[in-house]
């Protein structure tokens, strides 16, 4: 394979679809008032938000499957990825559809949506197992490999459920979940190359995708991804990580979306141990550090610091 090849001409490829979906589909998306519902007991400051259209996720979505369907049909070994992605976006899209287009506030209810996350889970678990994938994991930390047995798939059931919601509390300010995650899939699209893996060509396609949407995604965002994004975000870290045999490295290079879910976490088990009194300002934690007074800008680029720093330490562990 030709590794140049491989990796720009998705990446290129995804980019330009995702600016001309885009330009398409954002005023498409203001015609039929799609706009983001604003919660009453949000920060104030994202009262000026509302009617800002969401469902963007649509748009890095689309653009990742130009990406990479172009080139499965040379490469198809990695189609579960795309699969993965496009399937817990469809989750969200549901969600979002019935937030946006039924004017049904709260979306599907949490029942539903752990359902159809945990049917999505345990068909990739089942992937995994019908093509042999192999039980082991490798800490790469320790540079030791267990076999975990049956409980290897108890395991990629769960920290995709885990993942899936790290990623969706993540996108709550214009671009955080978009950045965090474009430089995940740079760390990803590096691993691939040097494991020589095929799975080089839907990270790069990932990161492609996800440049273009910042573009309108950035502060101030003119389209939000709404959980049609961020569902689809957790499906494809979770199966590239899985793939690239590095699950437990996630809690390295995804600590942004750990610390998100433990926040969430800790607010309510401290919400109902104290009767009231709550841990954060708010949560998910991004919200606390905007009610400190840091502007969604500064919360943005700190977490991408943070995400790119631990990205580089997990590098130099995975391949050391």
């Amino acid at each position: 394979m030709n590794v140049t090849f491989a990796v720009t001409l998705p990446a290129l490829a995804a980019f330009a679809a995702a600016l001309v979906l885009g330009y398409i589909l954002i005023p498409l998306l203001h015609k039929l008032k799609f706009g983001q519902y604003i919660r009453e007991d949000g920060p104030q400051a994202h009262k000026k938000k509302a009617g800002t259209p969401t469902m963007g996720g649509i748009i890095f979505v689309g653009a990742f499957l130009v990406g990479t369907v172009v080139f499965a049909a040379v490469y198809p070994s990695f189609w579960i990825v795309p699969v993965m992605t496009f399937g817990f976006g469809l989750i969200g899209w549901l969600d979002d559809f019935i937030k946006i287009v039924l004017k049904h506030n709260e979306g599907l209810k949490p029942w539903q949506k752990f359902l159809l996350q945990f049917i999505f889970a345990c068909g990739f678990a089942l992937y995994l197992y019908l093509t042999g994938h192999g039980t082991n994991v490798t800490f790469h930390l320790f540079n030791i490999t267990v076999d975990f047995g049956f409980f290897y798939y108890v395991l990629v059931v769960f920290a995709l459920l885990a993942l899936d919601n790290g990623t969706n509390f993540t996108d709550g300010l214009d671009g955080l979940a978009t950045t965090v995650t474009l430089i995940i899939a740079v760390f990803l699209t590096v691993c691939a190359v040097n494991a020589q893996s095929e799975l080089m060509i839907p990270s790069a396609s990932m990161v492609g995708a996800l440049l273009g949407f910042l573009y309108f995604n950035a502060y101030p965002a003119k389209v939000f991804m709404g959980d049609t994004g961020s569902l689809a975000l957790g499906g494809f870290v979770g199966a590239m990580a899985f793939l690239l045999d590095m699950p437990f490295m996630i809690l390295i290079f995804g600590f942004i979306y750990v610390l998100e879910v433990v926040s969430v976490m800790l607010q309510v088990g401290y919400f109902k141990l104290t009767k009231g009194k709550r841990l954060f300002k708010m949560a998910p934690i991004h919200h606390h550090f905007e009610l400190l007074g840091w502007h969604e800008t500064h919360v943005v680029a700190v977490f991408s610091i943070v995400t790119a720093v631990l990205c580089i330490v997990s590098l130099l562990v995975v391949l050391a």
